[in-house]
């Protein structure tokens, strides 16, 4: 459950019209209580929040610093009337309510005191609630050199994070900073929709870490912004997974689903794998990492179970013998596998090796679900020649897989090296 912005909504207006706003009538409402009567309905709210979330009156008064002067007239009130009309202006949300799902998975920062072969990880997740509106959340786990997985229980409150927005953004639709400091752990951290373009949810996070030239990590990921009416990706960024950075992506290949971008550049560009189309995966380059134009087409449909389209399912990893690609086929009944290719290293537009048959498919106790007959992943994480892969069941809930590299690339035939394929 976390507290987010409710902004009631305003009838059309009327020519020559100059009635206050709703958000006005209702803060008027609230500043003609008396004392009495404001100080007990404050207490009620309060208390009923308390137990949910921390620091309540400190994030009731922040929504009203947010809206006074914007939605409302700037005027003098006590405290505790900005305590009330904040609370006016705030809404519980069960983000995680109907499902969870879509998982990808980095490194977490912080392995001290992680056994040798042990690495700990940071998943996120796709979070549907009311309206079927999706949300980013966290959770942080652990894999063993044995291939055994844990994840460390989840907190039992969110916050709601300040809200910024940034500089040098398109009129009306500037990129926003995120501000998650108050949290105790990953899992009370909840990135929801906050611009005009995100506004039917934030879908579907690929996760990676990504290296510069002097070896500094950035974490990066793509998503899709979904305004009810259209699609397109932006980037999220953080270094320390306290503050957020959500950023448009512009150009022609970003108006699709299933970007995943490569955790380094390659000949200075940044890379990424994408869809331009509605069936083939195309490899597409950037050289400021926010315009993306057209791609060469990489890989096509070609099995039973990938005749509909394919995607990607998270970065590409880079291991000795290429870049290491896990996708998805959509087959028969709408039915979503997961399966793998390898990229060449220098030139990844060759495929030099690729799964014929899926690696992961709905099985019979795996079927049913808000979608019926889908796998889906958002990312996998190397561990040694392991293959860390969360992965998602029927749009509903998640689990994770481990998988020997070894065994992957020997399943794979290898096409002659040429593009296209």
């Amino acid at each position: 459950m976390v507290i987010r912005p409710f902004i009631p909504a305003d009838d059309p207006p009327r020519a020559g019209c100059t009635d206050p706003t709703r958000a006005q009538c209702l803060a008027n409402r609230v500043l003609n209580l008396e004392h009495s009567e404001l100080a007990e309905e404050l207490e009620r709210v309060v208390a009923s929040l308390s137990n949910r979330h921390r620091n309540i009156e400190d994030m009731l008064l922040r929504r009203y610093h947010e809206v006074n002067g914007q939605m409302i007239d700037p005027r003098a009130v006590s405290t505790a009337q900005a305590h009330l009309i904040g609370a006016y202006f705030c809404e519980e949300y069960s983000f995680e309510a109907a499902a969870l799902f879509n998982p990808s998975i980095v490194a977490h920062p912080d392995q001290r005191n992680v056994a040798k072969g042990a690495v700990r990880f940071i998943l996120s997740l796709r979070g549907v609630g009311e309206g079927h509106v999706s949300s980013i959340t966290f959770r942080t786990g652990l894999c063993t050199g044995e291939g055994i997985v844990s994840i460390d229980p989840a907190s039992l409150q969110a916050i709601s994070p300040r809200i910024e927005n940034m500089p040098g953004g398109a009129p009306g639709d500037p990129g926003v900073r995120l501000l998650c400091k108050e949290s105790q752990s990953l899992s009370e951290i909840v990135i929801f929709p906050t611009t005009f373009r995100q506004r039917h949810g934030i879908e579907d996070l690929r996760m990676v870490r990504f290296v510069d030239e002097e070896g500094n990590p950035t974490y990066l990921g793509t998503y899709t912004a979904f305004s009810g009416e259209d699609i397109r990706s932006e980037l999220l960024r953080t270094t320390d997974f306290q503050t957020f950075e959500l950023t448009p992506l512009h150009g022609p290949a970003a108006v699709n689903k299933g970007m995943a971008l490569f955790p380094r550049r390659i000949d200075g560009q940044y890379v990424m794998l994408g869809r331009l189309d509605h069936e083939n995966i195309w490899l597409l380059k950037s050289n400021d990492l926010y315009t993306w134009d057209a791609g060469i087409k990489i890989l096509s449909p070609r099995w039973v179970w990938e005749f509909v389209q394919l995607g990607n399912c998270g970065s590409p990893i880079e291991i000795d013998e290429g870049w290491l690609v896990l996708i998805h086929g959509v087959g028969p009944v709408r039915n979503y596998c997961i399966g793998a290719c390898l990229l060449d290293k220098q030139d990844p537009t060759k495929v030099i090796g690729r799964l014929a048959t899926p690696l992961l498919r709905p099985s019979p106790q795996e079927r049913d679900g808000y979608v019926p007959n889908v796998v889906y992943s958002c990312g996998a994480l190397l561990n040694g020649r392991s293959l860390i892969l969360p992965y998602a069941i029927a749009d509903s809930f998640t689990t994770v897989a481990v998988i020997s590299i070894d065994a992957l690339l020997e399943a794979m035939i290898h096409p002659k090296p040429t593009g296209g394929h």
